[in-house]
Parts: structure tokens; C-alpha cells; sequence
């Protein structure tokens, strides 16, 4: 008789764990986003940024305030959440020095350009795409404090060249973080599968 040799079993890779500011962080700013797209898309159909009040609108299923000022009242609370937020974890980072290995460094660039290995390079991509993103945020607050003070932070208007080219780069901004949105989450999945995610969202 064959002797029966004991099946291994395979240990599951460590569930991926995430700290609780970042948690919070992170649903603080889906939800200021999420605020801001929607307020912000009734702020635009008041006045659309591409063919004048006769342009295209976007739907009422998309919007949050009901008029002009109900969408301004909300964009502007939702803005401060998202700049605090986004401040508080700026803290964070440097504080703790979680920077040093959340965001891309040379060695991420030179596995970009000469790496083999695949993995590798998703984590690479995963720490590029989630720095590029840093420097967009600021431009979508910068922009926004333009449009929202255009008198006090003239200088703000003035460096776009005028009040309608700074318009469609703050609009440009809501496109920009949907596309992101979903590279973040493909990379993230490449990187850590569905249990990176989960991490983030749930404890």
C-alpha cells in the first residue's frame, strides 16, 4: 500500500492592513469629492462652461442643491472638508514619514525604465499614479480659491489669462478625478487584489 502523504496547507498571503487615519482620510475624501462633482455640476448648469447658457446640461440624477446657490452653499462647504482633509493627512504623512514609501521614489522611476520585473513595476505605477495625484488636488484648490474670490486672489485669475480659461481647468479637474478614481482602484487591484481595497474602506 501507498502511503498517504498528508496534504499541505497553503497559507494565505497576510491580509493587507491599512491605518486608521488613512482610512479616514480616504472616506473623508470620497465623500468631499463626491460633494464637490455634484454641487459643482449644478453650479455649471447655471452657467455651462462650453456654449454659454444654451450649452449642454447635465442631468438632475448628477446634481446636489436643486438651484445656483443650494449647489454653491454645498461646493464650498465640501471644499473645506476636502482642503482640511487633505492638510490633516499631509500632517500625517510627515509626521509618521509614510511618504518615504507611499509615494514614488528613484527607485520606482529606474524600475519603470529598465525593472523586469512585472510586479515590481505595478508597485511602481501604484506609487506614481497615487504622488501625480497630490499636485492635482492643490491645482483644483488653487483654481477653485480663484473662482471663489476672484477679487481678493486676482492674481490667481490673472495667471490663467482670464475668468473662462480659469473655469474649464477647474471643470477640467472633475473628469481628471473620475479617470484617476478608476486607474487608482485597477492599479490598486493589480497591486493587492480585492483585499487592498477592502482595507482602505473597511476595518
Amino acid at each position: 500500500m501507498e502511503a498517504k502523504v498528508p496534504l499541505r496547507k497553503t497559507k494565505s498571503p497576510p491580509k493587507p492592513k491599512q491605518n486608521f487615519p488613512a482610512q479616514v482620510f480616504h472616506w473623508l475624501n470620497l465623500i468631499s469629492l463626491t460633494l464637490m462633482i455634484t454641487s459643482g455640476l449644478q453650479i455649471y448648469n447655471a452657467n455651462p462652461v462650453f456654449g454659454g447658457r444654451e450649452g449642454w446640461h447635465f442631468p438632475s440624477l448628477f446634481l446636489l442643491g436643486g438651484w445656483l446657490g443650494g449647489g454653491r452653499h454645498w461646493h464650498f462647504a465640501a471644499m473645506w472638508l476636502f482642503s482640511l482633509n487633505l492638510l490633516a493627512y499631509g500632517i500625517y504623512i510627515f509626521i509618521t514619514k509614510r511618504w518615504k514609501h507611499r509615494f514614488v521614489s528613484n527607485s520606482d522611476i529606474s524600475a519603470l525604465q529598465k525593472g523586469q520585473n512585472v510586479k515590481r513595476k505595478n508597485y511602481a505605477w501604484h506609487r506614481l499614479l497615487y504622488t501625480a495625484i497630490i499636485p492635482i488636488l492643490l491645482f483644483s484648490i488653487l483654481t477653485g480659491l480663484g473662482m471663489y474670490k476672484p477679487a481678493q486672489f486676482d492674481w490667481i485669475v490673472n495667471l490663467f489669462g482670464s475668468w473662462q480659461a480659469l473655469r474649464i481647468i477647474h471643470f477640467i479637474a472633475v473628469p481628471t478625478f473620475i479617470i484617476f478614481a478608476i486607474i487608482h482602484s485597477l492599479s490598486s487591484l493589480k497591486v493587492g487584489g480585492s483585499r487592498l481595497i477592502q482595507s482602505i474602506f473597511i476595518k
